[in-house]
């Protein structure tokens, strides 16, 4: 063992001259980028193919055939064997028979509803392009009678009533109906909006569990779009509110919106600054935010007139009013 006692220098070549600053950067955190509301608006803007479609049509046929044959022997040999109880469930599956046509005919019927509202927002574009004053008061007419049992619309149809008279032009007459019919219920669409933006943010923020947050996430976009639906006078039905879904996120996709682009920007700026923290947080507010332009664009698509006289919602107030308190201070 030696006895030399000092400092040990060891070489470790040219290396050690190194300056820190040549050191390579610290990494900085992938900013959120909203991947459950992106795969949900992928998984309800998808369609499936030709044969896909005549696949699941015909499975569905052979398999209401079956069922049908299925039932009716069970039924036919439970009277042989015990009349009074064979009766009793013919009876039961009359009954389940006619509720299906009571579901079946209210499915339609909300179709009939979104087509109407369709029908009202052509016509009210047709309007305003032609400045058609007759057009425009066919239209408020039927707004009206669309309105007439709505507690929320009457004191707006009062006001419409005493005032149209007054209005010797289209765009001046569907103006002061937009403004006095549609302005409290664009109100409630906007509570909508933000509550689904609140819960989306929640689920993607707390839930850990993988796909959980995309299934919250398309769960909480297709109640807010079914609201919204009835809000406006579309009251929709299960298809109904699938149709209406896939024509949003297929609008959405289509034009690139369901990303976090330029006007997010201010809405998310704290989910940046949240994800340093947690990247769950991040991802939270951005897929809020992201469920807010949804949600203005289902607006835009169940009201029956366009946003003109009255402006459309923003995103970035919409989040700001949805978010501020969730995560702290994550969507000021």
């Amino acid at each position: 063992m030696s006895d030399r006692q000092g400092p040990v220098v060891i070489e470790i070549g040219d290396d050690a001259q190194a300056s820190p600053a040549e050191a390579p950067p610290v990494p900085e955190p992938e900013a959120p980028e909203g991947r459950a509301m992106q795969r949900a608006a992928a998984l309800a803007a998808a369609r499936p193919s030709r044969l896909a479609r005549w696949f699941w049509g015909l499975a569905a046929a052979l398999l209401a055939a079956v069922l049908s044959v299925t039932a009716w022997d069970f039924a036919t040999g439970l009277m042989d064997r015990q009349p009074i109880l064979g009766w009793g469930v013919t009876v039961l599956f009359a009954a389940f028979v006619v509720v299906l046509l009571a579901i079946a005919v209210k499915e339609v019927a909300a179709f009939s509803r979104l087509a109407r509202i369709d029908a009202l927002h052509r016509a009210a574009d047709t309007a305003h392009a032609e400045a058609d004053l007759e057009g425009a008061r066919r239209l408020v007419a039927q707004l009206e009678a669309l309105y007439a049992g709505r507690a929320e619309a009457e004191w707006g149809r009062r006001r419409l009533a005493e005032r149209k008279g007054e209005q010797f032009d289209a765009e001046a007459l569907l103006g002061l109906a937009e403004r006095e019919l549609l302005a409290p219920l664009d109100a409630r669409a906007r509570a909508e909006v933000e509550a689904a933006a609140r819960q989306v943010a929640a689920v993607t923020a707390l839930v850990p569990l993988a796909l959980a947050d995309v299934v919250g996430a398309l769960t909480a976009n297709i109640r807010m779009i079914r609201r919204i639906a009835e809000i406006y006078g579309g009251r929709s039905g299960t298809l109904g509110s699938l149709r209406l879904l896939r024509a949003v996120f297929t609008h959405l996709v289509a034009t690139g919106a369901v990303a976090v682009g330029d006007d997010l920007i201010h809405s998310v700026a704290g989910g940046s600054l949240l994800s340093r923290v947690s990247r769950r947080f991040g991802e939270g507010i951005v897929n809020g935010a992201l469920t807010a332009r949804v949600g203005v664009a289902a607006m835009e698509v169940c009201r029956p007139l366009p946003f003109r006289a009255v402006p459309a919602p923003s995103v970035s107030r919409l989040v700001h009013r949805a978010l501020t308190g969730l995560f702290g201070k994550g969507a000021e």
